[in-house]
């Protein structure tokens, strides 16, 4: 008993088949992340170094140059190289296609940890980041404001950052154009000259003077306290307080201010990158979403907030979207809702001009939806989104399916032409289409499955299409097999009663006999026909 008997003889299994397969198709579908590319690893790792101050040559001899011979006995380390600038590097490490990154990532963390003593001291710890197409922002906003820089930077960061950082899905929210707000100690040269310190002095002061330590505990016999030294300042004037206590190392028996050499301004950091919109200083923030996220659902709740924040915020700043990736991945999404309904409505009818059954369509309208939903089961535990390549093979996908429902369809319509009943029809109708539908599918899979083993980065990419189309591909063979026999022997008449079914087929008698007679005539004169082939060949 082969699988087209066991449904028509259980038809119950079959419609709870092909129901189970949309309903579990529709579920996974709206519970798959939608993005533009899919989630791959690239094998490349970034590390970032900053060393506030420092010449690119000596953050390449004393940084870059330790952190290369540290890590270069990684295995699978394929190429690696850097770049310095005054006060950064960035150092590449591009590493083999089978190589886990994730691993890799744990090995380089190992390797500079163990170079650490070797690097300065006042440098920052070192950033290792992974690189993924997926990280890039997928929307950009933008603050403006007519007040100065400084509001503009603190209003940001204190009101506007934090609260799109909690709209589900979103990962980071990195700030373009921003300057830390920072103290600025503008020194007087003649007065330092005056009271002979040097700048080492004034920053050993501010170093010393500036920092809240631990202050531990007081303890009597009836209680215990614990006891904070507030040695940070709150305020520009609390820090032109800070005093001066020693002179190249030695105390000051006359303490001297800070206010007394220097004037102390509440500014913002060195001005090195701007960022506007439409022509007006501005802070970008760029949204980036969690891994396997649906974007536009991310994006929907970025606008959302968005809307909530323009409600509340002050007539001298404005907020608004400079881009918005999510809309073309809505689009493409949209789209192909649209091919499928299309691709339906259109192979229904051409079933229906030549089949002769309203039957017939909605045979096929059945099938696409079965093949295309149960495909969307098997990219959700793969850990798949919607993204352009698994798009792209369903779209592919779509025209594909519905051929070996058709094949069957159309068997199994012969033997009811022949007056069979509808079960006998479906049960011989099937079983001698089951090798030729196999075979179809097999050659479509044999296309489409070399590509889930291409190598190098395109390979990772096109792996997830390789896999969609496949698996929709198997799910059309499964569909023909068992789910449409049992819907011929449940509902199936053929037949045209129209006028139009009647001059379809009328239409399609003559194209016959005209097909049979040429091809008579044709086999009758073989060096001819090879000969006339051979020269269209040629001259193609």
């Amino acid at each position: 008993m082969n699988l087209s008997e066991i449904s028509i003889k259980n038809p119950v299994f079959a419609w709870m088949l092909m129901i189970g397969l949309m309903v579990f198709g529709i579920l996974g579908c709206h519970g798959m992340g939608v993005g533009q590319m899919p989630d791959v690893d690239f094998p490349v790792l970034n590390v970032s170094v900053n060393w506030e101050g420092a010449a690119p040559e000596v953050m390449e001899s004393d940084v870059v140059d330790i952190i290369e011979d540290s890590v270069m006995g990684i295995q699978g380390l394929r190429d690696i190289s850097s770049s310095s600038a005054e006060g950064k590097a960035n150092i590449k490490l591009e590493f083999d296609l089978d190589r886990d990154i994730d691993v890799a990532l744990q090995e380089v963390q190992s390797k500079i940890s163990e170079a650490r003593r070797r690097l300065p001291i006042d440098i920052d710890p070192p950033i290792i980041q992974k690189f993924n197409p997926e990280d890039q922002p997928i929307m950009y906003l933008a603050v403006t404001s007519r007040l100065p820089l400084k509001d503009l930077m603190d209003f940001v960061d204190r009101s506007i950052k934090d609260r799109f950082k909690t709209v589900p899905g979103v990962g980071d929210v990195f700030l373009g154009g921003f300057l830390e707000r920072n103290l600025r100690v503008w020194i007087d040269t003649k007065k330092l000259l005056a009271y002979q310190l040097t700048v080492e002095d004034v920053i050993n002061a501010i170093q010393k003077e500036h920092v809240e330590i631990p202050a531990g505990r007081l303890e009597t016999q009836e209680k215990e306290s614990s006891v904070r030294a507030m040695g940070e300042a709150r305020s520009v004037e609390e820090f032109e307080k800070i005093v001066i206590n020693n002179r190249n190392g030695l105390p000051i028996y006359r303490p001297i201010k800070l206010s007394e050499v220097a004037r102390i301004e509440d500014g913002l950091a060195d001005l090195r990158r701007m960022s506007r919109a439409m022509g007006e200083p501005a802070v970008g923030l760029g949204i980036r979403k969690q891994r396997g996220a649906n974007t536009v659902a991310v994006a929907e709740g970025v606008k959302k907030r968005l809307a909530e924040i323009q409600r509340d915020l002050p007539s001298d700043f404005s907020i608004g979207i400079n881009f918005d990736s999510s809309k073309f991945i809505s689009d493409s999404v949209h789209e192909l809702y649209l091919t499928l309904i299309l691709s339906a409505v259109l192979t229904s009818l051409v079933c229906w001009l030549f089949l002769g059954s309203w039957s017939s369509n909605m045979n096929i309208l059945l099938a696409i939806p079965t093949s295309i939903l149960g495909t969307f089961i098997v990219m959700k535990f793969a850990g798949f989104t919607m993204n352009i390549f698994t798009l792209l093979g369903l779209s592919l996908a779509i025209g594909i399916v519905v051929d070996d429902a058709i094949m069957v369809l159309e068997n199994i319509v012969r033997h009811r032409e022949m007056g069979e009943g509808k079960t006998d029809a479906a049960l011989k109708g099937s079983k001698e289409i089951t090798f030729a539908a196999l075979a179809a599918t097999l050659a479509i899979a044999a296309i489409f499955m070399p590509v889930v083993y291409m190598k190098g980065i395109i390979g990772k990419f096109f792996f997830q299409f390789g896999i969609t189309i496949s698996v929709a591909v198997i799910f059309s063979l499964l569909e023909a097999l068992s789910i449409t026999p049992m819907r011929c022997a449940q509902f199936l008449t053929v037949g045209h009663t129209t006028r139009l079914g009647r001059q379809v087929d009328k239409i399609m008698k003559w194209t016959s006999d005209w097909y049979r007679s040429t091809l008579a005539l044709l086999l009758n004169r073989p060096v001819q026909v090879l000969l006339i082939a051979t020269v269209i060949f040629i001259s193609s």
